[in-house]
């Protein structure tokens, strides 16, 4: 993940467990809560996003559970994983002061000389 772009989905889960380990089903409604249901997030894609994640070394298991005779698996943040959701906010902030500073000149622009 650190040689590639982060997808929104990865960005959202690594934010959703910056508070704390969480289970699946939690994963998914903090990314929708987080994302104000822009990024909508199956279990199915979550769980393919978590391999990639840990993969990268950004993710770790954090403990099983058996809750109502359903497993639950709970996934942590690293350290790696808080550092790299640290630059991706930040390149994110530097792309939007960029484009809204060429929006700004383009209405100065279309509005004309005052």
């Amino acid at each position: 993940m650190t040689d590639r772009a982060m997808t929104e989905q990865a960005f959202f889960v690594l934010t959703a467990l910056v508070d704390g380990p969480r289970h699946g089903y939690g994963i998914v409604g903090e990314v929708a809560e987080l994302s104000d249901g822009r990024v909508p997030l199956k279990v199915g894609t979550l769980y393919g996003v978590l391999d990639r994640l840990v993969g990268d070394g950004l993710v770790a298991p954090d403990r099983e559970e058996v809750t109502n005779g359903r497993l639950r698996r709970y996934f942590r943040l690293t350290e790696q994983g808080r550092n790299r959701l640290a630059l991706e906010a930040q390149r994110l902030q530097a792309n939007a002061r960029a484009a809204s500073a060429r929006l700004k000149a383009w209405r100065a622009a279309e509005a004309g000389p005052a």
